[in-house]
């Protein structure tokens, strides 16, 4: 029997079975089998259809022309296509809407973990108001702290600008001690040499002492050489204290206070000095 004969049933879609559909088809009665469904086998179609046909065709009720032919071969095509091909075409249909809803769950699945990853974010900032008011305390409280260091910083850094002013002036105080003392001392060898080289008592007299003082003897009188120091730094004293002319300590205190300001200048002090050497506060 050909196979367009056999009863069934097939449906294409490219959607998922829904449970509807399910039950639908669970609830269709089984078929009998056989010709159109009687039980009966399906040869018997045969002879039914050769006895159906001969007097159709010899009292012309049915017309055997080319749009018959036609529609047979259509029917044959569409026959033919549904038994060879119909499961290769449901496969692929099937595996596309599979493919498909295989997509779409995974979306949905991302989607989901995306959502639940939000809710747990949000459920962990629901004291987030708290956290900013106990940001914004810590933030005051610092703010504070800042203020008073900076109310006493200025008093610190000036603290410091003194001090590095007073070992300043030491220092050049102590430089300018051991450059005159220096130069005192050379004047006073040039002064008593020159004495002694000219003075021939006073050449014999430093000579006798000290042989004396080799031989292990004590020397009558005091030592020439000592007393000629002594007095020259007797007679340089009164020569100063005498003396009214106080340039070369005008220019010393100008060069110092010139060089005191230059520092003060660079390193941003907060006072610099008049010419009479008084600080000026400049902040």
């Amino acid at each position: 029997a050909p196979s367009c004969a056999v009863p069934g049933n097939m449906s294409f879609h490219a959607s998922a079975r829904r449970e509807e559909e399910a039950k639908a088809e669970s609830a269709i009665e089984p078929s009998k089998g056989g010709l159109f469904g009687t039980g009966l086998s399906e040869w018997f179609a045969l002879p039914v259809g050769v006895v159906a046909a001969v007097p159709l065709i010899k009292f012309d009720w049915y017309v055997v022309n080319e749009e018959t032919q036609l529609l047979a071969v259509f029917l044959a095509f569409v026959v033919t296509v549904y038994s060879q091909g119909g499961d290769a075409i449901y496969k692929a249909l099937d595996a596309k809407a599979v493919n498909l809803l295989k997509e779409h769950n995974e979306a949905e699945d991302k989607v989901i973990e995306a959502l639940e990853q939000k809710l747990v974010f949000l459920k962990a900032n629901q004291n987030m108001v708290n956290d900013f008011n106990a940001i914004n305390d810590i933030r005051a409280a610092g703010y504070e702290k800042l203020n008073a260091a900076g109310a006493i910083k200025p008093k610190h850094d000036f603290k410091v600008q003194v001090e590095r002013m007073l070992k300043m002036i030491a220092a050049e105080e102590a430089s300018y001690s051991e450059k005159t003392k220096i130069a005192l001392m050379s004047e006073a060898t040039e002064s008593v040499t020159g004495k002694f080289s000219s003075d021939k008592a006073l050449k014999k007299a430093a000579l006798d002492a000290a042989i004396s003082k080799l031989k292990g003897g004590k020397a009558g009188g005091t030592d020439p050489v000592q007393s000629a120091f002594v007095q020259f730094f007797k007679d340089k004293a009164a020569a100063a204290k005498a003396s009214k002319d106080d340039s070369e300590e005008k220019a010393q205190r100008e060069a110092m206070i010139a060089k005191m300001n230059s520092v003060a200048k660079n390193e941003g002090f907060f006072f610099e000095f008049d010419g009479a050497g008084q600080p000026k506060m400049t902040v």
